[in-house]
């Protein structure tokens, strides 16, 4: 056991006294020593419950003979952080996530971990150290909120965190009084959980099912659902099995898991930053998985889901109707069933008795929202090295789209532009320096999508952008953009009135400008100096690498 080399021989006598000095007793030291990795807070809704669920993790570690040792990670919440310099934040906690979790795991060598992750960037940055740590490993997480109940005269509608940020524009463009605005707030979110729709907490969760690292359930049961309990337990049970038979990330996360994960998520319509995230595991685990790929997925696999913020159903609804499992078994054909799991039977065996009890939910293959998946990556002269939109959020007269661009160089001038009424039906908004390196961090454009969905423009209006999007965000936005505009990337070179080109099905984005005229608008633009002078984010310039390889650490 890995643990041996703090507890075992005469010169671990120091360690012993201080393992004892925190309740390990004289028969623990033959015993596994687990991690138990929490990332419990005060402040975020997906995290207050989750010391309920270590407690349980812990119960079932005990029960199979294991020492568990529980600590924690920080977490942020991305709708608190939104639209103000704390989203600069974000997308970099996962990289001191992931560092802080090898830091803890290799300081006291523990034997294998159990992951309680929740939120956006908690998830893949979980995910980045179990892959790079690789000793026996399983994650369960906190589950998603219930969606909010408006009663309004005899009906009662679902509502959500994305539906506050929509009447906001809704507000901001008279077609709502503040106090409508204020029982939208008020019932939104009504307990604890990852925000209800399919945002990128639950896209993550529902992801680490598909790429076999939890057990079937971890992605969609709710949270305060006591199923969430009883699968806690069963994982504190279960890593004890792995470690038995020394299974690792590693043997689970490979390159057919990935595509795996990939399918899954064109079925679901999932968020655009499952694509950064993927990236960045596959990255972690010495895969090689070009954005190229992610088309050919999407091609086969056809959008069966539609949950909010595509419609009015939500991670509850998907639960109900058989949930990851029973999306799985209706692409079947389409995965590599033969993937290894935490469950220590192949990826096949985890869907084979699923069955989908919602068709409304779940679509049959032969039924299919649309025939091609519900993410797409797109190529051209304004993106070369990429950019994602979820096609799947996006209204079919949206699908291809051609008009002006409007510029701003950050999100809070986007934010004031479009609340002035600067932005008219057919534009095309271009929000740049808010990649990686530019924003830093990049922030994610909810306010400004939101803001056009709630003024009723997000079936006439596209939004580009270097930076990145919230799960919840619906219409032509499209976002990741690579080079970014900090690296000199043609989205820099863009001016009001250029003619922007959209084409979602033929997977294009480009600019209606020569390459000529590019490169000499490019040439003559100062060299990007970033107005970050110190603290984390001036370390994370300096060293985060393009959305398109997913924003690692070079």
């Amino acid at each position: 056991m890995k643990s041996h080399s703090i507890k075992q021989g005469i010169e671990r006598a120091p360690h012993r006294a201080l393992l004892r000095a925190v309740g390990v007793q004289s028969g623990d030291f033959n015993k596994p020593f687990i991690g138990v990795v929490n990332s419990f807070n005060e402040i975020v809704p997906g995290h207050t419950h989750l010391n309920s669920i270590a407690a349980a993790v812990k119960t079932g570690i005990i029960a199979a003979g294991g020492v568990p040792f529980e600590f924690n990670t920080i977490g942020v919440c991305d709708g608190i952080a939104m639209n103000h310099p704390g989203m600069k934040f974000s997308l970099p906690s996962r990289e001191l996530i992931a560092d802080s979790v090898e830091i803890m795991a290799e300081a006291h060598q523990f034997d294998a971990l159990v992951f309680i992750p929740n939120c956006d960037k908690i998830v893949p940055g979980m995910l980045m150290a179990a892959v790079r740590l690789n000793v026996p490993a399983i994650f369960i997480s906190g589950g998603p909120m219930l969606a909010g109940k408006l009663q309004k005269d005899a009906t009662c509608r679902p509502v959500d965190l994305i539906s506050v940020f929509t009447a906001v524009g809704s507000v901001a463009n008279g077609q709502m009084s503040e106090a409508e605005l204020e029982e939208i707030e008020i019932a939104a979110c009504p307990g604890c959980g990852s925000c209800s729709g399919m945002y990128t907490a639950n896209t993550m969760n529902c992801l680490t099912e598909a790429v076999g690292m939890s057990l079937p359930g971890s992605g969609t049961i709710p949270a305060v659902d006591s199923r969430r309990l009883h699968l806690a337990r069963q994982a504190g049970r279960q890593i004890m099995a792995l470690l038995e038979k020394n299974l690792r990330p590693r043997d689970i996360i490979t390159k057919e898991a990935i595509a795996n994960a990939f399918a899954v998520d064109m079925a679901l319509g999932g968020s655009t930053n499952s694509v950064l995230h993927l990236m960045a595991i596959a990255h972690e685990a010495g895969i090689k998985f070009p954005l190229s790929l992610i088309n050919e997925i999407s091609a086969k696999v056809p959008h069966l889901c539609k949950i909010s913020p595509a419609s009015d159903a939500h991670i509850e609804d998907l639960d109900l109707a058989g949930g990851i499992p029973a999306v799985m078994s209706e692409i079947a054909k389409l995965l590599n069933g033969k993937a290894v799991t935490v469950t220590l039977k192949p990826l096949a065996a985890t869907f084979k008795d699923a069955r989908v009890s919602n068709y409304d939910v779940i679509r049959a293959f032969a039924r299919p929202f649309s025939k091609t998946g519900g993410l797409a990556i797109l190529f051209g002269n304004l993106a070369p090295g990429g950019a994602v939109v979820k096609s799947g959020a996006v209204a079919p007269n949206m699908l291809a789209h051609s008009g002006p661009a409007r510029v701003f160089e950050n999100e809070e001038d986007a934010t004031k532009g479009i609340m002035a009424g600067q932005v008219r039906k057919g534009d095309v908004v271009i929000i740049r320096y808010e990649g990686p390196r530019g924003g830093p961090g990049m922030r994610e454009m909810l306010t400004p999508t939101s803001l056009l969905s709630g003024m009723g423009l997000d079936k006439s209006v596209a939004l580009i952008t270097d930076g990145r999007f919230s799960g919840g965000t619906r219409g032509a936005a499209i976002g990741h953009v690579v080079p970014e505009a900090a690296e000199r990337g043609p989205i820099a070179a863009v001016r009001n009135g250029d003619i922007i080109n959209i084409d979602i099905p033929a997977r294009q984005l480009n600019i209606a400008v020569s390459d000529a005229e590019l490169k000499r608008r490019l040439k003559t633009l100062p060299a990007f100096k970033s107005a970050i002078k110190g603290g984390y984010l001036k370390r994370y310039i300096a060293q985060v690498g393009p959305a398109s390889e997913g924003a690692v650490f070079k």
